[in-house]
């Protein structure tokens, strides 16, 4: 893929979920204060592409937390904050019926089940919602229309698997790849760098 843009992939900040280990999935939960430092962080870090970033496209997934990040990362750059698109192909990976619930609840009142998504965590489906296969299709689509250069703010799933597709990776490495929300993931052809 040597003619495809560089992608400048931002995970929303902290929320109280995140911290907690509680599902968000695709529940809109606002940052927190340390996400807010987070978001911060990585406009700062961003700076130093400028002014090539001004003609960037910008793409949040429509999720409060991805949208909060966005504008606070614009701010930093010196932009307009409100001045970038919104994609719901970008949003979170749905944990349906999980979704609200702590990590350590689910493995307490149903091991059987945690026990099936531990064995095939990229195919496992929790009920009403996506498994990362479907995710996986989902950013496909929408990474293959990306013509420029952008700054994306999205989700940890989402990152997993746009490296999954932009790189080649196996699927069955998708659930495992880190997704901090305290750095920004640079994508190009054939290449991963974190700044």
């Amino acid at each position: 893929m040597p003619d495809r843009p560089t992608i400048y992939f931002i995970r929303h900040g902290e929320t109280d979920w995140n911290r907690d280990r509680r599902y968000q999935g695709q529940r809109d939960v606002p940052l927190n204060e340390t996400g807010r430092g987070q978001a911060r962080r990585n406009g700062i870090a961003l700076r130093r592409f400028l002014p090539a970033l001004a003609r960037a496209a910008f793409v949040a997934s429509p999720l409060g937390r991805a949208c909060q990040t966005m504008e606070i990362v614009r701010t930093e750059l010196g932009l307009p904050p409100a001045d970038y698109t919104l994609d719901p192909r970008l949003m979170e990976l749905s944990y349906g019926v999980w979704e609200g619930t702590l990590q350590d609840d689910i493995i307490g009142s149903a091991p059987e089940i945690f026990a099936a998504r531990s064995r095939d965590p990229f195919r496992f489906r929790p009920d009403k919602g996506e498994s990362y296969a479907d995710l996986l299709l989902r950013v496909q689509g929408w990474a293959e229309g990306v013509t420029d250069d952008c700054v994306v703010v999205s989700h940890g799933g989402v990152s997993r698997c746009l490296r999954a597709h932009m790189l080649g990776l196996a699927p069955e490495l998708v659930p495992g790849l880190e997704s901090p929300q305290d750095r920004v993931l640079i994508l190009r052809p054939g290449s991963i760098s974190w700044l």
